[in-house]
């Protein structure tokens, strides 16, 4: 069981790594439009859950449910501007990963997110069983 676990660590490790790449290429290259807009708020979920996944293989079952509930905490968070209630408004870095700008198609974005993630990892458990 554990080359099976390391195996499972290692390809949300590899997923994560891609994600933050195409996270960081969005951040840099894209200024506007659908993926810069939505496409990565939708990834971004998805990476959070690979990160967990590669310490806690089996762990939560709810793990994308919980997820959505903490991006849903950041973005209600960022409706009462919680960078500048901490006085971090001058740190262009928290500014960027806190966020500043509330908004309800994020939170639908994050659904989405989870919901693939979700959907994704059963499926593959599902085809992972049949092979084994």
């Amino acid at each position: 069981m554990k080359a099976y676990a390391l195996k499972q660590r290692a390809v949300y490790g590899l997923i994560f790594l891609g994600l933050i790449i195409t996270e960081v290429l969005i951040a840099l290259y894209l200024k506007s439009g659908f993926i810069r807009s939505y496409g990565g708020d939708i990834l971004v979920v998805i990476l959070i859950c690979c990160f967990i996944r590669m310490f806690f293989v089996n762990k939560p079952k709810l793990l994308a449910l919980w997820v959505f509930l903490f991006s849903v905490a950041v973005e209600v968070a960022q409706y009462f501007d919680f960078v500048k209630l901490l006085g971090l408004e001058n740190s262009e870095f928290l500014s960027i990963l806190l966020g500043r700008w509330y908004s309800f198609i994020d939170i639908l974005c994050y659904l989405l997110g989870c919901i693939i993630f979700f959907v994704a990892e059963n499926l593959f458990k599902k085809i992972n069983k049949k092979a084994h």
